[in-house]
């Protein structure tokens, strides 16, 4: 299997391959399909984070909860993605958001991987339009629903449960409590969860960190091995590029809460913990 995190000349050794899947969604004043048009990798393919690889949001389920395995298959073949595709994926926000489509598929036993560095504001040479794939080597073959695997995924238990390591992917001022993003139900984050802003392992250039200082911030954060570990962050979205960073690392698959803060916080009885916890 691939791995969870090329670089872009593996790209460029493997391009005839792979389908290379550009993932946006939506911000105020411009939809995902504008922002991708307006400029995105050569030959790739446009997937719509909001539209395709997350069901509708429910107060108990969360913000982003996962769509069923019939609608993911339904928006991969609508991007020219199937069956026994290498999927390569990138976004313009650093990985965060692309980091969920390969997590989907990787969960799911397919090839998947995270473009490192995925797309920069200063990029040369991007293609502008429609998407315009390279052709495919054979007839696309519909992606087959599969369900989304217990043993990859976490729940509301499982994130209380002090035996788990639980991470949390979002901004440390979102952590702590000390801001309230209107995206939050309520300021805070889970009692016992440790704060590992997934953009913090980057580089100024939007690249991984070296594996060495990656794996040292996972031992600093408790995570000497995945099994143990819980990844959250504000809908279950960013979560995804932390689990990524785990198999990176050689540290092993963790599991993903889906609801994340968004489910946990949405009922004020639950404990709240806020500052450093």
């Amino acid at each position: 299997m691939t791995p969870p995190v090329v670089s872009r000349q593996w790209l460029a050794e493997h391009r005839d391959g792979v389908v290379l899947a550009d993932v946006r969604r939506d911000v105020p004043g411009l939809p995902a399909g504008d922002a991708f048009e307006r400029g995105h990798l050569a030959g790739a393919v446009f997937v719509d984070l909001d539209r395709w690889l997350a069901g509708p949001p429910d107060q108990g389920n969360g913000r982003h909860p996962l769509p069923t395995p019939e609608h993911f298959a339904e928006g991969l073949a609508a991007a020219g993605a199937g069956e026994g595709d290498t999927v390569v994926a990138y976004d313009d926000a650093d990985g965060v958001l692309a980091a969920r489509l390969v997590w989907m598929l990787r969960a799911t036993g397919r090839d998947a991987a995270l473009l490192d560095g995925s797309l920069r504001a200063s990029e040369p040479l991007l293609e502008r339009g429609a998407a315009t794939p390279l052709p495919r080597r054979s007839p696309l073959v519909p992606l087959r629903p599969t369900p989304w695997p217990a043993a990859q995924l976490a729940d509301l238990d499982d994130a209380t449960d002090s035996s788990n390591v639980v991470l949390d992917a979002r901004p440390r001022p979102r952590y702590l409590g000390t801001v309230h993003d209107p995206l939050d139900p309520q300021p805070g984050h889970i009692p016992g969860a440790r704060s590992l802003p997934c953009r913090d392992n980057l580089d100024p250039q939007g690249l991984l960190l070296p594996v060495d200082v990656l794996r040292r911030r996972l031992a600093d954060a408790g995570v000497t091995d995945a099994a143990s570990v819980v990844s959250s962050c504000g809908s279950g979205v960013t979560a995804c590029h932390t689990l990524l960073l785990l198999e990176h690392v050689g540290l092993g698959r963790g599991r993903l809460y889906p609801g994340s803060w968004s489910e946990y916080a949405s009922d004020p009885a639950r404990p709240v913990a806020r500052g450093e916890g």
